[in-house]
């Protein structure tokens, strides 16, 4: 598969969800370069700096008390905290409070954006991550200091409660807030194609994002069906372990790069998704059913979504006769004219470019015509 993939993209066949509100163009790119359909709802929105009372407020709190240690964790969000405060016209009195301080940042990409306001961190992990920082300041000692802590959107469980049960005084710094998306109908449609198993994987960026998404299927009264097909057939990736958190919670089982980046998300879903993939000897070739396209011999062969069920109904009992009956069931908004498989069997063959790989069985349906010598199990799903 190595040579087809290099031809089509590892991810060509596969429809990715992205959930995203923040960098959703940067991934969608990523993911379509390497060959997926890409379907994007934002579970949330951000709420622009300059309208957040709440960050004015704690700046203005900070500047006028200030704190004996900064924690900054994203790039974008102090970027924005600092953008803000010059819009408020305290953006000065907020750089000299940031040189007096401890001021530590979470990663190379926060280094970079303290750098460019012409500061200078004291200290910053390799790794990245924020157990890290939380070990140092434990062992420099916080009781009886005052620690401000650029909030980002997610939950930092236990990094709050550790340094306040080791004395300090923990002080938020919330710079941009999450809220529900203005237009639901997206997220909607996300949450609906989820059910339908219109989708191959579902991607999440943040722990608020998955909530919203999970929170919104509750909502709706479709949380169970939408934890089945997460569960069973739509592969969930998180960018990190904090973000599958909510997912977690509710016993679905995620894939998480080992760097906490878009990128290496990617590429989880890259190794991840063509193993998923059904592949099966037929009529002597190679056939790989994916999500919404099919490799024939290495060929990519894009299927329409009527075909396509048919396609996955037949697969489930490879070799074996399907009946009209059976695959109606298995068509997208079908009524109850077998008429219609027809069609659409019709339509499956044109696409795969080899009729011969479905065999009809006079009276009785439709079968692949699985090669004699295969050694295939019939799964019974």
């Amino acid at each position: 598969m190595q040579d087809d993939d290099a031809q089509h993209g590892p991810l060509a066949g596969f429809t990715v969800g992205v959930t995203a509100a923040r960098r959703a163009e940067e991934l969608g790119t990523l993911l379509t370069r390497r060959g997926a359909s890409v379907l994007h709802a934002p579970a949330l929105r951000i709420v622009p700096l300059a309208d957040d009372s709440e960050l004015l407020a704690a700046t203005e709190q900070l500047i006028g008390d200030a704190p004996d240690v900064v924690i900054a964790t994203t790039a974008i969000g102090f970027r924005g905290w600092v953008e803000a405060a010059d819009g408020w016209g305290i953006g000065e009195q907020l750089l000299d409070l940031l040189r007096g301080v401890e001021l530590l940042a979470r990663g190379p990409k926060v280094k970079g954006a303290i750098r460019a306001a012409g500061l200078t961190e004291a200290w910053s992990p390799l790794s990245e991550s924020m157990a890290e920082v939380m070990d140092r300041l434990l062992e420099e000692g916080v009781s009886g200091r005052r620690v401000a802590l650029q909030l980002h959107g997610e939950p930092l469980p236990g990094f709050v409660e550790a340094l306040r049960a080791a004395g300090a005084e923990v002080v938020g710094v919330p710079v941009y807030r999450w809220m529900p998306p203005e237009d639901i109908a997206p997220l909607d449609r996300m949450l609906d194609v989820t059910v339908a198993r219109g989708l191959d994987a579902l991607t999440f960026t943040s722990a608020p994002a998955a909530a919203s998404y999970l929170n919104r299927a509750e909502a709706r009264g479709i949380l169970p069906e939408v934890l089945d097909a997460l569960g069973h057939d739509v592969l969930s990736a998180c960018v990190g372990p904090v973000t599958a958190l909510p997912l977690q919670a509710k016993g679905i089982d995620t894939v998480q790069p080992e760097r906490f980046r878009l990128g290496p998300l990617v590429q989880v879903l890259c190794a991840r998704l063509p193993t998923r993939a059904r592949t099966l000897p037929v009529a002597g070739h190679t056939v790989e059913i994916r999500g919404h396209a099919v490799l024939v011999d290495g060929a990519l062969r894009p299927v329409p979504p009527a075909g396509m069920a048919l396609l996955h109904s037949l697969a489930r009992r490879p070799g074996w006769v399907v009946s009209r009956a059976d695959l109606l069931r298995a068509l997208p908004g079908s009524g109850s004219d077998e008429h219609a498989v027809e069609t659409a069997m019709a339509r499956l063959r044109t696409a795969l470019g080899v009729p011969r790989l479905i065999q009809t069985v006079v009276k009785r349906g439709y079968r692949l015509a699985l090669d004699p010598s295969a050694d295939t199990k019939y799964d019974g799903s």
